[in-house]
């Protein structure tokens, strides 16, 4: 579910950063680029774990700043298809279910892949949301905000999943 990903790109360090320690400033503008984005094949970009090396600190021609190489690696949110995930219920509508891991909201469980069986009924909290009940073993066990969410089949909003 978390990984670590190697990574190298090409930095530009505006002026206004120049104060501050140059690991400090780099790992600012690689934070500011690349957290709560989705890299392709990488999956959803948490945190800057640590730089490895940083190269250059060139001043190109008709540029007032200075241009690094910046090795680092980034913790990774790329849950594999199948993959258990205990999450809480955000929003349950008549097409399924959205969840949240806390620090990602967008997990949506579409009605084919719902414990089976299960139906929905409309709300008696909310007029404007239904509530899922799942049918197990003759009872019946709501799918509300209150207990952790086992999503087995998660369909998240990004293509890593």
């Amino acid at each position: 579910m978390f990984y670590l990903s190697e990574m190298e790109h090409t930095i530009r360090l505006p002026p206004h950063f120049l104060h501050l320690p140059l690991k400090e400033a780099i790992k600012e503008q690689l934070e500011g680029l690349f957290l709560d984005k989705v890299i392709s094949k990488l999956g959803l970009c948490l945190s800057v774990y640590d730089i490895q090396s940083i190269d250059g600190g060139f001043i190109f021609p008709g540029e007032g700043s200075p241009t690094y190489t910046v090795r680092f690696r980034m913790i990774m949110f790329r849950p594999f298809v199948g993959e258990v995930i205990g999450a809480k219920l955000k929003e349950s509508g008549s097409n399924g279910v959205r969840l949240s891991l806390g620090f990602f909201d967008d997990i949506y469980v579409p009605i084919d892949l719902m414990p089976k069986p299960s139906h929905c009924e409309p709300d008696p909290e909310n007029k404007n949301q239904v509530r899922w009940i799942w049918e197990f073993n003759g009872d019946n066990y709501p799918i509300d905000g209150i207990d952790e969410v086992p999503s087995a089949q998660c369909k998240l909003s990004f293509s890593t999943c």
